[in-house]
Parts: C-alpha cells; structure tokens; sequence
C-alpha cells in the first residue's frame, strides 16, 4: 500500500476516534408541559390567546387537547378549549393548563396580573455549554428574539472556545439533548473561539421551542456537548 493511501486512512481514523465517546445514549427524557407565549401583564380589556406544547418521552411535540383555566374568572375569563384569556379587571390570576387524553396527565401554571399595560415575558433566555467528551467545549450564550427582524439569534459569548480536533462538529436546538433526531439544525460550527452568533428565521424557530442547544460530530452522530436554555 502507498504511503499516501496509509495517509489519509490514518487521518481518517484520528478524525472518527476524536468523536468517540459515549455513543450510545437513552433516548428517553422527561414529558414536558409548557406555555409557549407567556405575558407579565395584560392590559384591561385586551385579550391574549396562549399557546402550549406537548413533549413526550423522547422530546417530540405530540398533538393533544388541553384544557386551560383561570385562578380568578373576575379578573381573567380564558375559554377553556382554546386559551383565549380576557383581562377584566385589576389584579392577578393563575392561569393553568392541563394535558387530557391518552397521554401522560401534566398541568403547568403562569401568573398574570392585569393592569394598565401589556408587558411580553422576558425575550431572552440563556445557558452555560458544556462538553460531555474528552474534547474542550465550553462557553455561555444567550437565545433572544429580535423581533424587528423576525429573527432569533442564538449568541455565543467571548468566553466560548471548542476543540479543533472535532470533525464535522454541528450545532442544533433540541428538546432532547441525547439526539438530534427532531432536532433543528443551525449549522456547522465554523468558530472554534470566542464570540460569535447564529441568526434563525423566527418563521423556523420559536423562542420558547426548545430546551437545549446542542453539539454534534455529525458525520460519526455522537454527542460532543449541551447547554441547557434556561
């Protein structure tokens, strides 16, 4: 065999065992209940239609019904088939929603609180990433919606920096962080170190949508390193 050829077998080898490590993974997560667009404060007379998701064991949205309710209908009236909150006068409420049918029972709840002013949740959230390899992967970012550009940026701070003996290192958002089966793929990681952001069209992607960001060798599908969105 040629030199060249035991070459390029050799780099090829180096590359696969650099993204080995504990690949095989449970799949399993916990279900997840969650409100997909919740307020601070809604203003009096104006009216809010919340939204939830349904996650199951494996992180995949399932379509189900759910059944929404207010702490105080004095204060908010929401239709319970569709979520429709009405703010009617001052003060403050738990706004509840429970899965039914043949899925496993979750109820998760919001306060609201009615005043003179619509204010929208925080439209950020953040994490810390951390490798689950023997490679360097580490670094804080921050998920946040700009609104007057339809989009989500996803910004990784100068604190980042990531191991350049990963190969076809990819980065995704997931609601499981053990696969990226159903996972949305951002991209292939290009910066190994320091700041650097990646811009979503917010038409893809929700701000609320997922619960991790995620990295992964993709060539040889194993996991490299996670960061929880809190």
């Amino acid at each position: 065999m040629k030199p060249t050829y035991i070459y390029i077998l050799q780099i090829i080898l180096v590359s696969f065992i650099s993204c080995v490590g504990e690949d095989i993974v449970e799949d399993r997560v916990d279900v997840v209940l969650r409100i997909d667009n919740p307020l601070t404060s809604l203003a009096m007379g104006e009216t809010h239609k919340f939204e939830a998701t349904y996650l199951n064991n494996i992180g995949q949205e399932e379509n189900v019904d759910f059944i929404w309710s207010s702490s105080d209908t004095n204060i908010v009236d929401i239709n319970t088939s569709t979520g429709l909150a009405t703010a009617l006068k001052e003060g403050t409420a738990i706004i509840s929603v429970t899965t039914i049918g043949n899925v496993e029972n979750e109820i998760i709840q919001s306060t609201l609180q009615i005043t003179n002013e619509t204010i929208i949740d925080n439209p950020s959230r953040s994490g810390k990433i951390v490798t689950t390899s023997s490679y360097v992967l580490t670094g804080d970012f921050v998920l946040e919606a700009i609104s007057d550009q339809n989009l989500i940026r996803l910004s990784i701070s100068d604190n980042y920096n990531a191991s350049t003996s990963l190969p076809g290192l990819y980065i995704y958002l997931t609601n499981n962080p053990n696969t990226t089966n159903g996972a949305f793929e951002i991209g292939p990681v290009q910066v190994f170190n320091g700041s650097h952001s990646y811009d979503i069209s917010a038409d893809e992607v929700q701000l609320n949508q997922y619960s991790h960001v995620l990295y992964f060798c993709k060539p040889f599908n194993v996991k490299v390193g996670e960061g929880e969105i809190n």
